[in-house]
Order: C-alpha cells, then structure tokens, then sequence
C-alpha cells in the first residue's frame, strides 16, 4: 500500500458488518533492533461508524524520525495533515524501512452487539480486547517488541498491571493523554484517525441507501448533520442502518421516541391468556391416562421389538 486511495480500496473490499485487520510490511530491521510499539484509538465516542485501534512501532534509536513526520496528537492535527504524515509513512523511504503499523477497524454492528448480548462486553474490554490482539499480532509478526506505550481505557494504573501480566517481558507504559507525549502513541493516533476517516468516506450502506459521506458528518452526537441523520434516517420498523451504534443512547432514545412498540407476551406467566388448546411442553413428556388414545409406536422400535421400561431395578 503506498497512497489513500489503496486504504479506502482495501476498506472497501471488507465486510463492515463486523471488525478486520489491515496493517503495513515489517520493516526488516524491526525484527533485529529493539523496538517500541505505541497503542491509540479514534472513534470512541462517536455514534456513527467504526471505532480503530492502531499500533505504530519503530527501533527504540529511530525516535526521531517520528519526530521529523510531524507527529503529534491526531485530535490536534487538521485532517489534511494527518492525511499528508500518514502518506509520507506509506511512501518515504525513511519510514518505510523503519515505521510499521497496524489498525483494527471494529464495526458500529460489533461494538452495539458486544454491549447488547446475554454476557454483555462493555466498551472498554472492546477496546482492552482490539489493542492486546493487535500487540500479539505485531509480535507474532516478527515484530522485537521490548516497550509498549497506550493511550489509556479507565484508570492508567489498572490498565498497565492487566497488560503487564499478559506481556511480562515487555516494559509497559500506560497514560492518559499518552497521545500528546510519546510520538510513537502520536502515530499510532494518526493511523486510526485517517483510517477512521477514510472508512467514513467509503461507507457502503448494505440497506441499500445512496448517502455520501457529507450527509451524515463526523458521525459525533454533537455535529449538526450526524443529528439530522439520526432524526430523519429511523426505520418504524428496522430501526437505523448499520452505520449507526444502536447500543448508543443517543440512537436508543430516538427508537423509543419515533419506532414501533413491540409488546412481548408475558412467558412468567404460563396460565394467562393461553388457548386451552394450546399444550405446554412438559405434557408431552406426562404418562397418559387410561382414556387417552394410544399413539401408534414408531416404525424403529417396532423392528426391533423395543418396549418402554420404567422400572430399572
């Protein structure tokens, strides 16, 4: 990959009903030199499209060629800045042959049904679950890894003693607003971000609606159009597209204000408002009465002469 247009390719491709990985080549001497990893996301909070993790790593001693990219908060940066340093990753020499990346893209569907199931998986284990595996991955992909840096989920303290138990060889740093003091966390951020954004932009609506991506926004509950689409892109029956975080309280008031109601029948109740006609389960399992019609066995038991026993003594 060496341009913007291959990523949105390459997003476009995958099925954005649930989560994929896309990451850079290692850099062959990330395999020899000890390196470190930094740890980010974009698209926490928004209630429209995905959220991305990124990891970014480098040789320990190439720190200022991070330096040299510009890298610095994503949220800090312009849009066309992040677009320019990231593209200046995919395509100068210098940080080809020293920065490798990686970002997992976790679907709006993925993150509302993580929230939703029986053994429910809140948002935060979501995002501890996507930057561990993309840690693993690295590694797993030649990557010498010797020190992690993360943006923190919830309390740093808690965070870092969870991945320094699943990683005890590595020297794990885990800080609030990690984004704006290491520059290898800095491009970590600024890989999720463009990728983030470039998914937006290539959005497929698989319900079949022809929306460009200006339609809708920044996809966060406070930009104007992602307000409008929410109010005005509700189905009475189906609810939002998959574009849309249902599990968001945002979505979630909008549905109970402006979709059908759906009544459920009372199951803790097995007597009220059942036909008589109607038979339980466990009366197919009851010993029948001497009145009641036999029921003619089945042709199996018959073949083999095989009658009913209750008495195992």
């Amino acid at each position: 990959m060496n341009s913007l247009q291959e990523l949105q390719a390459i997003i476009k491709s995958k099925d954005n009903f649930t989560k994929f990985v896309i990451n850079s080549e290692v850099p062959a001497v990330c395999k020899n030199e000890p390196c470190m990893l930094g740890v980010d996301e974009a698209g926490r909070g928004p209630v429209l499209g995905p959220m991305v993790y990124g990891v970014s790593y480098c040789p320990l001693n190439r720190k200022s060629i991070l330096e040299e990219l510009g890298c610095a908060d994503s949220k800090a940066l312009t849009e066309a800045k992040r677009d320019e340093i990231f593209t200046k990753m995919l395509t100068e020499e210098d940080s080809l042959n020293n920065v490798g990346w990686a970002v997992e893209v976790i679907s709006p569907n993925y993150i509302s049904n993580s929230m939703y199931r029986r053994a429910k998986c809140s948002l935060n284990e979501v995002s501890m679950n996507s930057a561990i595996d993309l840690i693993k991955k690295a590694a797993e992909s030649g990557v010498n890894i010797t020190e992690v840096y993360v943006d923190t989920v919830g309390p740093p303290e808690k965070y870092q003693t969870k991945l320094s138990e699943i990683f005890p060889s590595y020297k794990i740093t885990v800080a609030k607003k990690a984004d704006s003091i290491y520059p290898i966390v800095s491009a970590a951020s600024i890989v999720a971000k463009v990728t983030r954004d470039h998914a937006l932009k290539v959005w497929h609506f698989n319900e079949g609606l022809q929306l460009d991506h200006t339609e809708f926004g920044s996809g966060y509950p406070g930009d104007p159009l992602t307000k409008k689409f929410i109010r005005d892109r509700i189905d009475n029956v189906f609810g939002y597209p998959l574009l849309v975080r249902f599990s968001w309280s945002t979505a979630e008031l909008m549905l109970q204000e402006k979709a059908a109601a759906c009544t459920f029948e009372d199951v803790d109740d097995p007597g009220k408002g059942k036909s008589k006609s109607t038979k339980t389960i466990s009366s197919f399992f009851t010993l029948k009465t001497e009145d009641s019609k036999p029921r003619k066995r089945h042709k199996f038991f018959e073949e083999r002469h095989l009658s009913t026993c209750t008495d195992f003594d």
